[in-house]
């Protein structure tokens, strides 16, 4: 018998003597939620539905003192049985977003857990595996919000799981101190080395849920779409999943990483800013006061050299990337043509000076591409330029690489359907011109219940269906069509067709190509 096995003999011996004959039965599968994972025996919580959840398990050792501004290191091991029955603490992070609805047990800087949720009532089960990186900018968010609750597509037959990383300064910074230490001459990017910490965790554990590490599918919305375009990007994440799910975001076209040498500059001048001179100083600043010092401060997804060896477009053109199927999109008011026009009413002349201030010498061209020539067609050309510029050009470029090198489904959809009224709450300033950022989350992962602050109508209920019907389908076989789901067919160079997402959901031909192809031009 190897050490592991031994190791599991313990485990389950402990169990018997503790549980009697219930824990007996653990030893081939959950059936009272629990799991032996590599680092230890885990208990969880059977749900009213029968779905077994897994809350704070720790994928990692702890990133504090030394290991503040390092890459994730192995988890420690645990003796008896570790209760998995409440959400770890959540990145260290300011109130950013009104919107983000936390169950975390606090915030901390020891933030590296994640979350499983699963249908199975035995291990081995083989069932494929969703694993989702929640959005915020990179400087907010958390596996506990109720949006990403993993419960609705365990039901569907998947394995779902959250995972937790690193934000802001605690997962970003880069330095050349930093650099020096680094066995792989690099520093920054370590929120993204988490998450493929997560993926590696999930290869080596997610049998023991029932999960099949054969069949795992990556996805995750704005910051977390544009993590999983960098995690398609990264050499070290070869054969780590099959799959890949992108909402709004992407690293390339606007949203492009900067050099590490940038990076670094960006590093020192924030310590020098603090009054810091090394590395020691700043991992020795309790974290709640280092995040309010840096506040205003930007930290970058960087071309280190080891994470990303290159740019993702240089990679994606290469054809080097995760040849794996892929869904992705953009919602049709990612942003509100404010962003535009800022207080200005939305007339012909406003909207033109407005261009031509943001332009200059490209206004004409801008002005052709979004041409406006009412009130009305002002407030929604103006809400596709802000929409473009915000998002949606770099989820079209990742996209339209994938199509083009990566030989395999490239599936695309365009998410059109407008939220509700809150409950109770203030008409909206401005007219709705369509799906604001973040919107289709709850609808695609099934969880509009789990927010309250909106009046849900049967339409929305309708929405959310086929949405986390087209996911369950794409997380299980790697093609998003299945029994009473409009057809989606794949993305082809002859035909190029986007999946509308609205109440009446329809495939139609792309009507805006061009415009993202002067983007790209211009960029």
């Amino acid at each position: 018998m190897n050490a592991y096995n031994m190791k599991n003999h313990f485990y389950f011996f402990a169990l018997t003597l503790a549980l009697g004959g219930e824990a007996r039965a653990q030893q081939g599968g959950l059936e009272a939620a629990m799991a032996t994972t590599a680092n230890g025996v885990v208990e969880g919580t059977v749900e009213v539905s029968g779905i077994r959840s897994f809350k704070g398990i720790p994928y990692a050792a702890s990133p504090v003192g030394a290991l503040r501004f390092k890459a994730p290191q192995p988890a420690l091991d645990w003796t008896g049985v570790r209760q998995t029955k409440a959400f770890g603490p959540r990145a260290m992070q300011l109130p950013v977003y009104s919107d983000m609805q936390f169950r975390s047990n606090g915030m901390s800087e020891d933030c590296l857990y994640l979350n499983v949720w699963t249908p199975a009532t035995a291990a081995g089960a083989k069932l494929p595996v969703l694993v989702y990186f929640y959005g915020g900018g990179f400087v907010g968010g958390d596996g506990s919000e109720y949006r990403y609750d993993g419960e609705s597509m365990a039901k569907r037959g998947i394995v779902a799981v959250t995972v937790n990383y690193r934000l802001g300064i605690f997962g970003f910074l880069a330095h050349p101190e930093l650099t020096k230490e680094s066995e792989h001459h690099c520093s920054g990017n370590y929120g993204l080395l988490d998450q493929h910490a997560a993926l590696e965790w999930v290869q080596q554990n997610i049998a023991a849920f029932g999960g099949d590490p054969g069949k795992v599918t990556i996805a995750g919305e704005s910051a977390g779409s544009i993590a999983v375009s960098a995690q398609m990007a990264s050499p070290l994440s070869k054969g780590l999943f099959a799959g890949a799910i992108g909402e709004s975001g992407a690293l390339m076209g606007n949203i492009k990483p900067v050099t590490l040498a940038t990076a670094e500059q960006m590093g020192t001048a924030i310590a020098a800013d603090l009054g810091y001179k090394s590395i020691a100083d700043l991992r020795a600043m309790p974290a709640a006061d280092l995040m309010e010092a840096v506040k205003r401060a930007h930290f970058p997804r960087v071309i280190d050299g080891y994470f990303l060896p290159e740019s993702p477009e240089d990679i994606f053109s290469k054809g080097e990337q995760m040849k794996v199927p892929l869904l992705a999109g953009w919602n049709s008011a990612e942003s509100n043509y404010g962003a535009v026009l800022g207080h200005d009413a939305p007339t012909v002349d406003n909207y033109e000076a407005a261009v031509r201030k943001m332009y200059g010498d490209k206004a004409d061209d801008v002005l052709q591409q979004y041409k406006a020539t009412t009130t009305a067609e002002v407030e929604q050309a103006a809400t596709d330029l802000a929409t473009d510029r915000f998002i949606a050009f770099s989820t079209w470029k990742w996209i339209d690489m994938a199509a083009a090198t990566g030989g395999m489904p490239v599936f695309r959809y365009l998410y059109a359907h407008p939220r509700p009224p809150a409950v109770g709450g203030p008409a909206p300033a401005q007219p709705v011109m369509g799906a604001g950022h973040s919107w289709e989350i709850e609808y695609a992962l099934g969880n509009l219940h789990t927010n309250t602050v909106y009046a849900w109508t049967p339409d929305d209920d309708k929405v959310s269906a086929v949405m986390e019907g087209y996911f369950a389908n794409f997380i299980k076989t790697g093609n998003p069509n299945g029994k009473g789901l409009p057809e989606w067919r794949p993305m082809k160079q002859e035909v190029s067709e986007i999946m509308v997402i609205d109440v009446h959901t329809h495939a139609e031909a792309e009507k805006h190509q061009q415009r993202y192809r002067w983007m790209e031009e211009a960029d």
